[in-house]
């Protein structure tokens, strides 16, 4: 079959999208930087920004060039009016929101409290309807008399989340509520302004860090291992998150390891598996231990014996896909830095024979729920844009 030429309608859209992916990208640019970026002619550049200018996709922001001779260049960006986005973490106590328009600009932030009626109860049916009747208001939320439409919004929760029909499948007791804050959520945003709903997606917590990891660095293959009051892990190969066939790649804290109960999804607490080495208490009881907290960590002896528990998490992800670099994400993740990063990586040399980097998160704030913003945007951009 003999090859056909793209259209002149084709390549108009191909251009496009290139272009609003470069102004995605870097934010904002002249004429003259995106003739250079994307390599196109002065009058086809020209007649692409006239085009996204009036379909309300850029707008022009300013202009450049007021310390040299000669006019004035005008400087244009993503136009953010046409939709929001918003990111949504699912914590045991509290739920953080992040709304975002269609440029990325951030639009509100929210931090929602859990009522609970015990410390370490799970939210009751009370609890559950107070949470997403406070979710959908935020969610809601104007921004000025011409406000955009909700377009789609990423649920960061834990649990096995299926990439094909998106449902969710606890791994713990305590989760369970936050399957049925989604399914609550979606009821409560489908009536209201008359607006089409907006679309609801659900994805594992660790997996939207390893997105936001992702983005932050650049690195398109390495292993990320969550160390936090519980335990997870996502893979990225090539740029891609790798999900596994039903979403359960990355579920390392039921890892069986030496000198631990077995944990299954019923098992109370953080009790069995790696949660039992490194989850959140068993850090705390290993500090106390040594006579110290659990963000000491210049006590060598700490530091040594907590780095070789994580080796074996790390161990895990080297010996089966060897991704070459896996991050240490989440609250320990983050406080340990490269104090802990490098104490892993030399008791990994020891036991394993696959060479791997081990580093902290280069991720700020939230990981969880910038991934799920990036992934809101992400979606939002393919369904609006040419």
């Amino acid at each position: 079959m003999t090859p056909r030429p793209a259209t002149p309608q084709t390549a108009r859209a191909i251009n496009d999208r290139a272009a609003l992916e470069l102004f995605a990208a870097r934010g904002a640019l002249t004429a003259g930087q995106l003739q250079e970026a994307t390599g196109l002619a002065r009058p086809t550049v020209m007649d692409l920004l006239a085009r996204l200018g009036e379909g309300g996709l850029i707008e022009q922001i300013g202009e450049v060039g007021a310390d040299r001779r000669g006019p004035n260049a005008r400087l244009y960006a993503l136009a953010g009016h046409r939709a929001r986005v918003a990111g949504v973490d699912v914590r045991t106590h509290v739920v953080r929101v992040a709304m975002t328009d269609l440029a990325g600009h951030v639009l509100a932030r929210h931090t929602l409290a859990v009522p609970h009626g015990a410390p370490d109860a799970i939210p009751d049916a009370e609890a559950l309807k107070v949470v997403t009747d406070d979710l959908a208001e935020a969610l809601r939320a104007g921004v000025g008399a011409d406000k955009a439409p909700l377009h789609g919004v990423t649920i960061g929760m834990p649990g096995l989340i299926d990439p094909a029909t998106g449902m969710v499948r606890p791994t713990s007791p305590a989760a369970f509520w936050h399957a049925d804050l989604a399914a609550e959520l979606r009821a409560a945003l489908a009536v209201g302004d008359g607006l089409p709903p907006a679309t609801i997606v659900l994805e594992n917590e660790v997996n939207l860090a390893g997105i936001a990891e992702y983005r932050a660095t650049g690195t398109g293959t390495f292993g990320l291992l969550w160390l936090d009051r519980g335990i997870g892990a996502c893979l990225v190969l090539d740029g891609v998150l790798r999900r596994g066939a039903s979403g359960g790649a990355g579920e390392l804290g039921f890892l069986q390891a030496p000198g631990t109960t077995p944990r299954g999804p019923d098992s109370p607490g953080c009790a069995g598996g790696l949660w039992e080495l490194i989850g959140a208490d068993a850090v705390r009881s290993l500090a106390a231990a040594h006579g110290t907290t659990p963000d000491d960590f210049g006590h060598e002896r700490f530091r040594a014996e907590l780095a070789e528990r994580v080796a074996l998490g790390v161990a895990a992800f080297a010996l089966v896909v060897d991704p070459g670099v896996v991050v240490l994400g989440g609250e320990l993740g983050r406080a340990g830095g490269a104090l802990l990063a490098d104490a892993v990586e030399r008791h990994l040399a020891q036991v394993c024979p696959v060479p791997t980097r081990v580093v902290a998160t280069a991720v700020p704030g939230n990981p969880i729920l910038a991934g799920a913003v990036a992934t809101a945007l992400d979606r939002a951009r393919a369904e609006l844009w040419p």
